[in-house]
C-alpha cells in the first residue's frame, strides 16, 4: 500500500516525492545525515581543520589527545584530526570520480552489448567476465607495481574493475527493453539507434545503477584506504585514511588513537552510504524490499 501511495505522489510531484519518502524512512534519514556530514567535513576541511595537514611540530610528536590536538599527533608531530579531515577529501574525490567514470562507461558498454548485434554482445561479455575473474586487490597490486602508486592509478584500477558490474546490469535491462512496444514503435517512426538508446533506454536503466553506485562509494573508499595502508595508494605527504591507519599500526603501542582516528571515518562512511543506498532501493524499487 505504501508503494502505491508513493507512486501516486511521485506522479503528482516527481521532483520532491522521493526526498520526502527518504526523510520519512528512519534508515534513510540517518544515512542521509551521515553522508551530508561526511561530505561537509571533506568540502570544508580548510575551514574546520585547525592545522595544515603538512604542518610539522616535532616537539609535539606522539602527543596524546588534547584540546590543541583532538586526535593527538603522529610520529612527525602532524595533527591527526586535520589529516583525517583532509583524508576524507581525498577518499571522496577518488570514490566520486571513479564511480562516476565507471557508471558512464559501464552504462554505455552495457547498452551497446544489449542493443547491438550478437557478436558484439558475446565479445563484450567475454571482456566483462575476464576482468571480473581477477581479484580486485591482486589486480591493483599488479598494476601499481608496474605503473607506480598515485591517485590516478588507484582511480584507473577501480574504474577497470567496477565497469563490468554496471555494464552487466545495463545489458540485462537493455535486453528486457529493446523489444518492448514503445521501443518498437519509436523505431518504426524512424528513430535512430542513438536516439532510442539515450532518450528511452537510459532513463529506464539509470535508476537501479544509481542506487548501486551509492553503495559502491564506500567500497571504493575502502579499496583506496587499503592500497594506501600498503603504501601503494596515495603518495605522502597527502593524507589518506589508509596511510593514517598504517602509521597508527606501526606505532600502535605508543599512539593507539591514530588507529581509531583512521578507522572511525571508514566505518562511519560505510554505514552512512549503505543506509542511504538501502533506503533509496526501497523507495525506487519496492519489489526488491518485498522479495527481501
Amino acid at each position: 500500500m505504501a508503494s502505491v501511495e508513493l507512486a501516486a505522489e511521485i506522479r503528482r510531484e516527481p521532483r520532491f516525492a522521493w526526498l520526502r519518502a527518504l526523510l520519512r524512512n528512519p534508515l534513510g534519514c540517518v544515512g542521509l545525515t551521515m553522508v551530508v556530514l561526511i561530505i561537509f567535513s571533506a568540502v570544508a576541511a580548510d575551514l574546520i581543520a585547525p592545522y595544515s595537514y603538512k604542518a610539522l611540530d616535532v616537539k609535539a610528536r606522539f602527543s596524546e589527545p588534547t584540546m590543541a590536538h583532538i586526535f593527538g599527533t603522529d610520529n612527525l608531530g602532524r595533527d591527526t584530526f586535520s589529516r583525517t579531515l583532509y583524508g576524507g577529501r581525498v577518499a571522496l574525490s577518488v570514490a566520486l570520480i571513479a564511480v562516476s567514470m565507471s557508471l558512464v562507461v559501464g552504462v554505455t558498454l552495457g547498452m551497446l552489448a544489449g542493443y547491438g548485434p550478437r557478436r558484439l554482445d558475446n565479445f563484450l561479455l567475454l571482456i566483462f567476465d575476464s576482468v571480473r575473474a581477477f581479484p580486485t586487490i591482486m589486480f591493483a597490486l599488479a598494476v601499481i607495481t608496474v605503473v607506480g602508486p598515485s591517485i590516478n592509478t588507484v582511480i584507473g584500477v577501480v574504474v577497470i574493475t567496477t565497469v563490468p558490474g554496471y555494464a552487466r546490469i545495463a545489458r540485462t535491462q537493455t535486453l528486457a527493453l529493446k523489444n518492448t512496444e514503445f521501443i518498437l514503435a519509436e523505431r518504426a517512426l524512424g528513430a535512430g539507434t542513438l536516439r532510442v538508446m539515450f532518450s528511452h533506454i537510459v532513463p529506464n536503466v539509470i535508476a537501479p545503477l544509481l542506487i548501486l553506485a551509492s553503495m559502491d562509494i564506500p567500497v571504493v573508499i575502502t579499496i583506496e584506504a587499503g592500497l594506501s595502508f600498503l603504501g601503494m595508494g596515495v603518495k605522502p605527504p597527502t593524507p589518506s585514511w589508509g596511510s593514517i591507519l598504517s602509521d597508527g599500526y606501526s606505532f600502535i603501542r605508543d599512539t593507539p588513537w591514530m588507529v581509531i582516528a583512521g578507522g572511525i571515518p571508514l566505518i562511519f562512511t560505510t554505514v552512512g552510504f549503505t543506509f542511504l543506498g538501502e533506503a533509496l532501493r526501497d523507495i525506487f524499487d519496492p519489489k526488491l524490499k518485498k522479495e527481501g
